[in-house]
């Protein structure tokens, strides 16, 4: 069908006038905020909270659940009932709040066997399946109905890394490979991969109007705590907030021990569907996701605009995509972590192929990409000049200048701690380090940051020892800007992937401690903003 250009004016002013009703609602819905917000609860300050909990294995699965424990999926959700008597009597009335939760203790416990609505029967005894349908069961309990879109929860995340190699659990870059000799990961024997304890105290409104809850627990199953915790590992997420004051503040603990010594703990804002960092299901989270209900013109613009991808894209609502979004936080580290802890001030997830495409379910040609800032500052470089496989291929500067590898005056390796190539990659260039191919459930692509005057100008820390412990700081990071400009692998000739991030966090990765490590820290006024 031919369009004549009046009638292709005229679709372009409709769209466009539909658009500009679309952002003045969208604008409107932040209220007096001079930005728009990526994430359902901006800056953490929303009274009804809304919170998940997943465990992951070492790839991200489960394998099997802990006794008792049910599918290591949780949620604490609740809003706010104002009752309100009165008293004719003295002609007075009293105000009085309690909170309305969402999931009960029951449905935290939900395990494999037991149904739930929507879950699929090929889900039912599967462990694995079970937890991804668990966790979109937990976000329609949770889901907060907004405008553009809904959204469900933040997530704390909470991973072991132990990996039994003999169990054969992990897939290689996403290919299903038979079991072989241990040595390699941690692992104490068989069981090394469980699930944790979990320990679960729903929030509650206190006298005074505090609002309090935790996720508590251990790996060490059967631990015996009366002594304290030498020896047992363990994890606690706590959070506060003054009623109708303030925001959340999330008090994290995280502590190693022997049989346990590679541990992480994150609190991540998540896409509300689709594919989230290092997770290959269907996800629930935090940034709000959708398309306009405008597809069907977005397909029409398409079709009479090929070549103008702005006019494509006006009607679709978008998630945090490098270069045009900022990540806002305020952290308070009180114990590091011990030297092996890669405490991450920004962590980034997506996923996109090799060539550009953005990620299917296809685990053998997805890719997991990350980007990570760690401020401890015992992290030392591994990227040198005579260590270059563990640095990108180039580094971008600000403005625009590209700085290769080789150039040993002026490529800036202290800024690079560690980085890694997908598995699965095809025209690497020689000398790349290839990541880990069984902690993913497909390949992934590791670029490690550290502290250096080089991201001066993107917000983050220039020098050792900024934001760690005793420096407290609320830091606003153009980690769009940041992300546009790092190396990610693509295949030669391809079209540049859209690098749309799907999961924002910040916690630490206790990296295979040799000793009981303990890190603690608290998080608030998290928001992704929209630039």
């Amino acid at each position: 069908m031919k369009i004549g250009m009046a009638g292709q004016l005229h679709v372009m002013f409709f769209l466009v006038n539909v658009y500009v009703l679309i952002v003045l609602s969208v604008v409107s819905s932040v209220r007096a905020k001079d930005y728009i917000s990526a994430v359902g609860d901006p800056g953490m300050r929303r009274d009804g909270l809304r919170l998940g909990f997943e465990a992951w294995n070492f790839c991200n699965e489960v394998g099997e659940e802990a006794p008792g424990m049910g599918s290591p999926r949780a949620a604490d959700c609740f809003d706010l009932s104002t009752k309100v008597t009165k008293y004719q009597k003295h002609k007075i009335s009293t105000q009085s709040s309690s909170l309305e939760h969402k999931v009960s203790e029951a449905v935290n416990k939900l395990g494999v066997g037991t149904s739930f609505p929507g879950l699929k029967p090929i889900a039912v005894n599967n462990t694995d399946l079970y937890a991804a349908e668990k966790e979109k069961y937990l976000g329609s309990l949770c889901e907060v109905e907004d405008t553009p879109s809904p959204w469900q929860f933040w997530m704390v995340m909470l991973k072991n890394g132990n990996y039994d190699t003999t169990s054969g659990l992990c897939p290689k870059n996403g290919e299903k490979v038979p079991p072989f000799k241990p040595g390699r990961f941690p692992c104490f024997g068989h069981g090394c991969m469980n699930q944790p304890i979990l320990s679960h105290q729903p929030t509650q409104l206190l006298n005074g109007g505090t609002m309090k809850g935790s996720f508590r627990g251990t790996y060490d199953l059967g631990a015996d705590f009366s002594g304290g915790l030498d020896g047992i590992s363990f994890y606690e997420v706590a959070w506060e907030k003054k009623l109708g004051a303030g925001g959340w503040a999330f008090r994290h603990k995280l502590k190693t021990s022997k049989k346990y010594p590679w541990l992480m703990l994150y609190l991540r804002a998540d896409a509300t569907q689709g594919f989230s960092g290092g997770y290959h299901y269907d996800t629930r989270g935090m940034l709000k996701t959708g398309k306009m209900n405008l597809s069907v013109n977005c397909l029409l613009c398409a079709a009479i605009f090929p070549d103008d991808t702005k006019l494509t894209r006006l009607v679709v609502l978008q998630l945090p995509e490098s270069p045009n979004f900022k990540v806002k936080l305020t952290l308070d580290i009180k114990s590091g972590g011990g030297p092996k802890s890669q405490f991450y001030l920004s962590d980034i997830g997506s996923c996109w192929k090799n060539d550009g495409r953005a990620c299917d379910g296809d685990v053998l040609t997805d890719v997991t990409r990350y980007s990570e800032m760690i401020i401890n500052p015992e992290t030392q470089a591994w990227c040198s000049p005579s260590s270059v496989t563990n640095c990108p291929p180039y580094h971008i500067t600000p403005n625009n200048i590209k700085i290769y590898r080789n150039d040993t005056h002026n490529f800036p390796y202290g800024a690079y701690h560690y980085y890694c190539a997908p598995g699965n990659a095809q025209h690497l260039p020689e000398q790349v380090d290839r990541c880990d191919p069984y902690s993913n459930p497909q390949a992934q692509e590791i670029v490690q940051l550290l502290p250096h005057p080089i991201w001066a100008e993107y917000g983050y820390p220039t020098k050792k020892g900024e934001g760690w412990v005793g420096d407290a700081r609320t830091w606003e990071l153009d980690v769009g800007g940041l992300s546009k400009r790092l190396y990610f692998y693509q295949d030669p000739g391809s079209h540049p992937a859209r690098r749309i991030w799907t999961s924002i966090d910040t916690g630490t990765e206790i990296f295979v401690s040799n000793k009981d490590e303990v890190a603690e820290w608290i998080l608030s006024d998290f928001d992704v903003l929209l630039t």
